[in-house]
C-alpha cells in the first residue's frame, strides 16, 4: 500500500519539527546548567551559556517561522540573538584560559550592536527588501568578524594553553562556525533547506551535552591555576619517561606518582599535569602503558614461552592476573593468550 505524498510530506515535517525543538530543549537546559553551575571557571561557563543562549534565540525563531508567521519585529529580536553570539564566543576564550578574570566596563561596548537592534526591533526593516537584506548582511558580518577574532586567538594561544582545554574550545568554536557557515549559505540562497540550520544546531548541542556533561570541561581546567609552562612540562615529562625507561620503576607493583615525585625531586602535582598535558592520561594509565610493552616483549620471548600468565603479569608490575587481563586486553584487543599464540604457533 503505497503512502499518500502530501502523508510524507507531514511525517517528514514533523519529524525535523520533533528534532529541532529536541535540540532547543536541550540547549535551553545547557544554559541554566551552565548559568548556575558554581564549580570551574564561573565566567567562562556564563558566557558559554550566552553563547548557547544567543544561538538558542536565533534558531528558536527558525523553527517557528518554518511553521507559522511571525511579525517583523518578532524576527528582528530573534535574529538579534547572534549579535550576543560573537562577542562572548570570544569573550569565552578569554575567560576560559584565564585572561579575562571579570566583565569589565570596556568589554560593553561589544554588546552595543545588540542593544541597537533590540531597541529599535519596531522599525529595522524585515520584508524581503533590498534594506533588510542590508541589515542582514550586517549582522552575519559582525557574527562572521567575532568568529574569525576567537580563531585568531586560539592561534595566538595555542603554543602556550593546556592542550585539552585547547581542543575544547576549537571544538566550540568549529561549532558554531558551521551554524554560521550554513546560515550564510540560506540566507546567499545557496542551500534551500531553511531548517537545516536548526538541524544542525540540535545535532552541535547534543554534542555540546555529550563533551560537557560526560567529559566535564572543568575538569580540563585542572590545571589552569598551575605557573608550570609547556615547555617546562614537556621536558618534565621526558625526566619521567627516562626514568621509567632506566630504572624501570613501573615494575614495581606498588610504584605511586608520590615516589615519582620524590625521584626526581618535584612536585607530585607538575608530574600529573606534565602526564595529562603531553599523553592524555592520567598516571596510573602512563604507568599501565609501559607496564602493557614489558608484557608484550616478554611474551614474545622465547624463554618466557613456558611461562604462566601470572608470571608475566606480576614480571611487568601488575599486582594480580586479573588486573593485567583487563589491562592488556584494552590496549591491544587481545588475551595474552591470544597475543602469545600469535609467535609461537607451528
Amino acid at each position: 500500500m503505497l503512502v499518500p505524498t502530501d502523508q510524507i510530506k507531514m511525517i517528514e515535517k514533523s519529524f525535523i519539527l520533533v528534532l529541532s525543538c529536541l535540540g532547543i530543549a536541550q540547549a535551553v537546559f545547557l544554559c541554566f546548567y551552565l548559568f548556575t553551575l558554581k564549580e570551574g571557571n564561573r565566567l567562562a561557563n556564563r558566557f558559554l551559556g550566552l553563547v548557547l543562549l544567543g544561538l538558542t534565540v536565533r534558531i528558536g525563531k527558525s523553527i517557528v517561522y518554518n511553521y507559522i508567521f511571525l511579525e517583523p519585529w518578532i524576527r528582528n529580536l530573534g535574529l538579534s540573538g547572534v549579535l550576543i553570539t560573537g562577542p562572548f564566543l570570544w569573550l569565552y576564550g578569554k575567560a576560559l584560559f584565564k585572561q579575562l578574570k571579570s566583565f569589565d566596563r570596556p568589554y560593553y561596548l561589544h554588546l552595543i550592536p545588540w542593544i541597537f537592534f533590540v531597541l529599535l526591533s519596531g522599525v529595522i526593516p524585515n520584508r524581503g527588501d533590498f534594506l533588510s537584506y542590508l541589515f542582514f548582511s550586517m549582522i552575519f558580518i559582525h557574527f562572521g568578524i567575532y568568529i574569525g577574532m576567537s580563531w585568531g586567538y586560539l592561534v595566538k594561544i595555542s603554543q602556550e594553553a593546556a592542550p585539552k582545554l585547547l581542543q575544547w574550545y576549537r571544538v566550540v568554536v568549529t561549532g558554531v562556525s558551521v551554524i554560521w557557515l550554513l546560515y550564510m549559505g540560506i540566507f546567499v540562497r545557496v542551500i534551500p533547506f531553511y531548517i537545516l540550520g536548526a538541524i544542525s544546531f540540535s545535532f552541535l548541542v547534543y554534542l555540546f551535552s555529550y563533551l560537557l556533561l560526560k567529559r566535564h570541561v572543568f575538569t580540563l581546567e585542572k590545571y589552569t591555576r598551575s605557573n608550570l609552562d609547556r615547555s617546562t612540562s614537556k621536558k618534565l615529562l621526558q625526566r619521567v619517561k627516562g626514568l621509567f625507561e632506566k630504572e624501570e620503576t613501573y615494575l614495581d607493583s606498588n610504584i605511586s606518582l608520590k615516589d615519582v615525585a620524590e625521584k626526581l625531586s618535584v612536585p607530585s602535582r607538575d608530574i600529573s599535569q606534565a602526564i595529562n598535558e603531553h599523553e592524555q592520561k592520567n598516571f596510573s594509565e602512563f604507568v599501565n602503558h609501559y607496564r602493557i610493552e614489558k608484557a608484550k616483549t616478554l611474551l614474545a620471548a622465547p624463554d618466557y614461552r613456558q611461562e604462566k600468565i601470572a608470571t608475566v603479569a606480576f614480571d611487568c608490575g601488575f599486582g594480580n592476573v586479573t588486573s593485567f587481563n583487563l589491562t592488556f586486553k584494552a590496549a591491544t584487543r587481545m588475551t595474552p593468550s591470544e597475543y602469545r599464540y600469535r609467535f609461537f604457533t607451528v
